[in-house]
């Protein structure tokens, strides 16, 4: 499947029904959802690996995933009508066999992983509401690919967060993502913003393979 493709894919999957203003529930676009899959599976992260999609909403990222041969994917999310949505995105696809529905806060989530995909809340009703993604996607994976601001301010916090967890950022790729008018604060129909797809890897681990 080319990246194009995906992208295709992945934007006719369904978005949220009723999306909830504070778990900041917007539906990530399938260009930028290709971008982020693409990145992972041309550096060996995807195919054949167990993967863990924090904060999947309608499944778009785990379903990209499975679809470029991820091995099992565990979308976990908070919102029980979101998973609904996502189990008819996933059945549509037919990829009920690659990925495992749970519904549970991120906090609670303890399996190991090859890697973890993510667009988390980018903090703009509850201030670092990012945190708790990136704390436990470094608790239970080596690799992470995640979407946050690309503001100077997001940057710098990024920068020191990682490092502070034993991480290191090896890519950072700006994109624009759409942001639809779905909530009363919104002004235009339709706004795009500029945000950064990061990767990050373990630091011990990547001593620990360069001794090898």
């Amino acid at each position: 499947m080319k990246k194009k493709h995906l992208a295709i894919t992945l934007s006719k999957l369904r978005g949220f029904q009723n999306p909830r203003v504070e778990l900041e529930q917007y539906r990530t676009p399938g260009s930028v959802a290709a971008e982020l899959l693409w990145l992972a599976h041309s550096l060996g992260d995807i195919e054949g690996k167990t993967v863990a999609d924090f904060g999947a909403g309608t499944g778009v990222l785990a379903a990209g995933a499975c679809l470029l041969g991820a091995e099992k994917v565990y979308a976990v999310e908070i919102d029980r009508d979101a998973l609904k949505i996502a189990r008819e995105n996933i059945e549509s696809l037919q990829l009920e066999n690659c990925i495992e529905l749970v519904c549970s806060d991120v906090s609670n989530f303890t399996t190991t992983v090859d890697a973890v995909i993510m667009n988390p809340p980018f903090g703009s009703q509850n201030p670092h509401a990012d945190r708790p993604f990136l704390l436990k996607a470094f608790e239970v994976s080596n690799t992470v690919y995640s979407i946050h601001l690309a503001k100077p301010e997001v940057r710098r916090f990024i920068d020191a967060f990682s490092g502070e967890h034993g991480f290191r950022i090896t890519h950072r790729i700006p994109v624009e993502f759409e942001l639809p008018a779905q909530f009363f604060f919104h002004r235009k129909r339709l706004e795009r913003i500029l945000v950064d797809i990061y990767r990050f890897e373990n630091q011990k681990r990547k001593r620990y393979m360069f001794r090898i």
